[in-house]
C-alpha cells in the first residue's frame, strides 16, 4: 500500500469506528423513557422535574414529546474545600492580560472544574478533535501532492493517469468532507460539555445552602450575566481557541517541512524570513482592540441595563407618564454605542485592509518567488539531462508544473494558517481579559474584565465567602443572648491577606441596630441571613425546617399552582410526604384561596404567577406554606400587610391551632393578642429596647395611657377647629383689603 493511501484508509477506518459506535454522542448519551408522551403526561412529567433511581437524581427534560433523563451528580462540599486554594481573590490593581496570572486561572478553571481528570468525556472529545485536526492537515498535504500530479498528467497528455488521479481526488473528498464536519461537530460538543461542567458546578456553589447562603452574600452585580452569558461565550472561546491554535501550528510545521524538501535551504530561509516580517507588519498595525471592545461591551450593557430598567419598572414610570423621558435616556445610550461601534469599523479599514495586503498578496508575491527558487537554479541542470537524452521535455515541463502546482497550493495554505494564527491571537486577548468592561463593584474597583478574568472573579468570590456561624443545635426553643444585631457591609470585602501570620482581617459591619438583645423579632438574624457580632453573642434555633420565615414581599417560584404551596419542596418531596391535593385544598381554605385551582385551570397549571396572583393573594400563598411545612416556629415579617385585618385574624387563629409558635414583625396593633410577648425597638437610632408580656396589668396601663393622650387629642379639636375658622376670617379680611 502506497504511504499517500496509508492516511485515507486510517481516516476511513476511523469514520467507521464513529458511526458504529456512536463516539461522538457518548457526552451527552441520555435514555428516553418509552415513546411518545400525551400533552397531559408531559405537563405531568414537567412537574414532577426529577426522579430518583437508585440513589441517583435525574432530571426529567421534555424533549420532542418524549421526557429525558439527565443524570445529575452534585459537587460533594470536599471539592469545594480542595479547590478554594486554587481560587485567591485577585487584587484590586489586577488587570488582565496574557501573563502568568492570566495562566494561573486558566489552569485553575479548566483543569479544575472543566477538565479536572484525564479520564473524564472532555478528555476524549479533545483526543477525537484533535485526531482530526491532524488528519485534515494530513489531507490537505495529499490534496496539495495529488493537485500536483493531476496538473502532470494532463500536461504529459496522460489520459489513464488523469482519470485515475480524478478518481482519487473524488475519493479523497470523502473523508476529507466528513472529517471537516467532525472539527466542527467535536467542536460544538466541546464548548458544550465545558459550559455544562462550569454551570453545574457554579451552581452548585452559588445556590448554596444554610450556613453558607452564598447567593445571598455575594455583593456581585449581574451575577445572572457571569453564570449564563459569560460562562457560554468562554466555553464557546475555548473551544474554537484550541482547533484556532492547534491546526494553523500543525500547518505552519507540516506544509513548512513539506516545502523545504523541494525549496532547499535557501528557500526555507525566506520563507522563514517571509514569516517574521508578516508577524513584525500586523502587530505593528494591530489596534487595541481589547480596550475598544471593552468600551463597547460596557456602553452594551448601560443599553441593555436601560431596557431592563423599563420591563422591571414599567408600572412606576407609567404612573409619572415618563415614557417619553425613558425614550429619551435609551435613544442617547443607544446612540453612544453606535457612534462607537462606528468608529470601531473605521478603525478595522486600515487594519483589515494592511491585514488582507500582507497575508494574500505579499504571501502570494513571496510563494511565487519562493517556487521560482527550485525551478531558476536547477533549469540548467535540468536542460543538461535533457541534452544527453535521460528524459522527454515533456517530462521536464511536467515535473516543475507539479512542483509548482503543489508548492503553491501549501503556499496558500501557509498563507490560511498564518492568518488564522492572527486570528487566534485576537481570540486569545478575548479569552485573556482584553475584551469585555465589566461594570460591577469588586474590591471597591471598577476594572476592565475578560472572559476568563470575569469567570474567576466570580468563582475566587464565592470561594472566599466566610460561612455565616451555624445557629442551628439540637434544642426545642429559639435562644438569643447578648446579640449585637448590625447591618452587614455590602459586596465583598478587599481582604488582605498576611503571608508570615496566614491570618484575615474581620469582616466589617455598619451601625447597630440593636444592641445586648435577649430577644429578637428580626427575621434576618433568626434565618441566620445575618450573623450576630456581639462578643459574647449567642443564637440558637431548631435544626432543619423547624423555623419558617415569611417575608413581607411573597416570592412565587418558577412551576405550578401546586408548586407554590409546597415551596420549597419538590413534587417528589410532596409524594413522599404523603399528602394529597385534598389536604392542599384544605389548606388553600384556611387561607381563603381555595377558589385558586378551579379559577387557574388546576394544580398543574403553570403560569408567571406573580403577575397573576394579586398582593393579597401572594400573602395568603405565603400563610399556606407556613400551614403545609407545619413548623415549629413561623418568623412573620410584615407578611400580611396587603391583607384586611378580619381575613389576618383568620389565619392567625389557624396557626394557633396548629400549634405553631408565632414571631411576628408588624406595626398592626391588633395582632398582639395572637402572641405573649410584645417586643418593640425604639427606631430612634439609639438601638433601645423593651420586652412586655401581653395581657399584664403593665401592657394594659400603657394602652391605656396611650388612649387616654388620644382623648384628650380628640377634646382639643373643638378648640382647634375655632382656632381654624379664626385664621380663616383674618385672610379674608386680608384679601378685602
Amino acid at each position: 500500500m502506497s504511504t499517500q493511501r496509508r492516511p485515507l484508509v486510517a481516516v476511513v477506518v476511523a469514520a467507521i469506528l464513529l458511526i458504529r459506535g456512536n463516539i461522538p454522542n457518548l457526552p451527552t448519551r441520555i435514555k428516553l423513557r418509552g415513546g411518545q408522551l400525551s400533552p397531559q403526561e408531559l405537563l405531568e412529567a414537567l412537574q414532577q422535574l426529577y426522579v430518583v433511581q437508585d440513589g441517583t437524581k435525574s432530571v426529567l427534560v421534555p424533549y420532542r414529546g418524549r421526557i429525558s433523563k439527565v443524570p445529575i451528580h452534585p459537587t460533594p462540599p470536599e471539592k469545594f474545600a480542595s479547590d478554594a486554594r486554587h481560587f485567591p481573590q485577585l487584587s484590586s490593581t489586577a488587570k488582565p492580560n496574557i501573563d502568568a496570572a492570566f495562566l494561573r486561572q486558566l489552569k485553575a478553571i479548566l483543569f479544575r472544574i472543566a477538565i479536572p481528570s484525564w479520564r473524564t468525556k472532555e478528555t476524549l472529545i479533545v483526543v477525537l478533535h484533535s485526531f482530526f485536526l491532524i488528519m485534515r492537515t494530513v489531507l490537505s498535504i495529499a490534496v496539495a501532492r495529488l493537485d500536483g500530479r493531476i496538473v502532470r498528467d494532463l500536461v504529459r497528455a496522460d489520459g489513464k493517469g488523469f482519470l485515475k488521479g480524478l478518481g482519487l481526488w473524488f475519493l479523497l473528498a470523502i473523508p476529507s468532507t466528513y472529517t471537516n464536519s467532525m472539527i466542527r461537530h467535536l467542536q460544538s460538543k466541546l464548548a458544550m460539555r465545558l459550559r455544562t461542567r462550569l454551570t453545574r458546578y457554579t451552581h452548585d456553589l452559588y445556590l448554596s445552602s444554610a450556613p453558607d447562603l452564598k447567593y445571598y452574600r455575594t455583593g456581585l452585580e449581574g451575577v445572572d450575566q457571569y453564570i449564563t452569558a459569560d460562562v457560554e461565550n468562554w466555553a464557546q472561546s475555548l473551544a474554537g481557541l484550541y482547533g484556532n491554535i492547534l491546526k494553523p501550528s500543525l500547518d505552519l510545521i507540516l506544509f513548512t517541512s513539506q516545502l523545504s524538501a523541494s525549496l532547499g535551504v535557501r528557500g526555507t530561509l525566506l520563507l522563514f524570513g517571509n514569516y517574521y516580517a508578516t508577524v513584525a507588519i500586523l502587530r505593528a498595525v494591530t489596534p487595541a482592540f481589547g480596550r475598544l471592545a471593552a468600551v463597547e461591551a460596557r456602553l452594551e450593557g448601560e443599553y441593555r441595563a436601560g431596557m431592563g430598567r423599563i420591563g422591571r419598572e414599567g408600572e412606576e414610570i407609567a404612573f409619572y407618564d415618563g415614557g417619553a423621558r425613558e425614550r429619551d435616556i435609551l435613544s442617547r445610550a443607544y446612540l453612544k454605542l453606535i457612534k462607537h461601534v462606528n468608529s470601531i469599523y473605521k478603525i478595522r479599514i486600515a487594519y483589515e485592509w494592511t491585514e488582507d495586503y500582507v497575508i494574500k498578496y505579499l504571501w502570494s508575491a513571496a510563494g511565487y518567488g519562493l517556487i521560482a527558487v527550485p525551478l531558476l537554479f536547477t533549469r540548467t541542470r535540468r536542460s543538461v539531462a535533457v541534452q544527453t537524452g535521460d528524459a522527454r521535455p515533456d517530462d521536464a515541463v511536467a515535473g516543475r508544473t507539479e512542483t509548482y502546482i503543489s508548492n503553491r497550493r501549501l503556499l496558500i495554505s501557509l498563507a490560511d494558517a498564518g492568518g488564522r494564527l492572527m486570528y487566534a491571537y485576537k481570540d486569545l486577548l478575548e479569552l485573556a481579559g482584553e475584551l469585555i468592561r465589566a461594570g460591577f463593584r469588586f474590591l471597591a474597583a471598577n476594572h476592565s474584565s475578560g472572559l476568563t478574568t470575569r469567570i474567576y472573579t466570580l468563582l475566587s468570590t464565592l470561594h472566599n465567602l466566610p460561612s455565616l456561624p451555624l445557629s442551628e443545635a439540637d434544642v426545642d426553643t429559639v435562644t438569643l443572648s447578648n446579640v449585637d444585631v448590625g447591618i452587614p457591609v455590602a459586596g465583598p470585602l478587599e481582604v488582605e491577606l498576611d503571608d508570615a501570620l496566614g491570618t484575615e482581617l474581620p469582616p466589617v459591619y455598619g451601625p447597630p441596630l440593636v444592641k445586648d438583645l435577649s430577644l429578637t423579632a428580626v427575621a434576618r438574624v433568626l434565618a441566620g441571613l445575618w450573623a450576630p457580632h456581639g462578643p459574647t453573642s449567642c443564637v440558637e434555633r431548631p435544626r432543619g425546617p423547624d423555623v419558617f420565615v415569611i417575608p413581607q414581599r411573597a416570592y412565587m417560584v418558577t412551576g405550578s399552582l401546586l408548586e407554590q404551596v409546597i415551596y420549597p419542596h419538590s413534587y417528589p418531596e410532596f409524594a413522599a410526604s404523603g399528602k394529597t391535593t385534598e389536604d392542599l385544598l384544605r389548606i388553600l381554605e384556611m387561607v381563603f384561596l381555595a377558589y385558586l385551582p378551579e379559577r387557574e385551570g388546576g394544580w398543574a397549571t403553570r403560569k408567571e404567577w406573580r403577575d397573576v396572583l394579586s398582593g393579597g393573594e401572594k400573602q395568603r400563598m405565603g400563610m399556606a406554606r407556613v400551614l403545609y411545612h407545619q413548623p415549629k416556629f413561623a418568623v412573620l415579617d410584615e407578611c400580611t400587610s396587603a391583607v384586611s385585618s378580619d381575613v389576618e385574624g383568620r389565619m392567625y387563629e389557624n396557626l394557633k391551632r396548629m400549634g405553631i409558635t408565632l414571631i411576628t414583625i408588624s406595626l398592626r396593633p391588633s395582632l398582639a393578642k395572637y402572641h405573649t410577648l410584645l417586643l418593640t425597638l425604639a427606631g430612634d437610632g439609639s438601638a433601645r429596647w423593651t420586652l412586655t408580656r401581653v395581657g399584664t396589668a403593665e401592657e394594659r396601663l400603657g394602652v391605656d395611657r396611650e388612649i387616654d393622650l388620644i382623648e384628650k387629642k380628640l377634646a382639643e379639636q373643638s378648640a382647634w377647629e375655632a382656632r381654624v375658622k379664626e385664621l380663616d376670617a383674618l385672610l379674608a379680611v386680608q384679601e378685602a383689603a
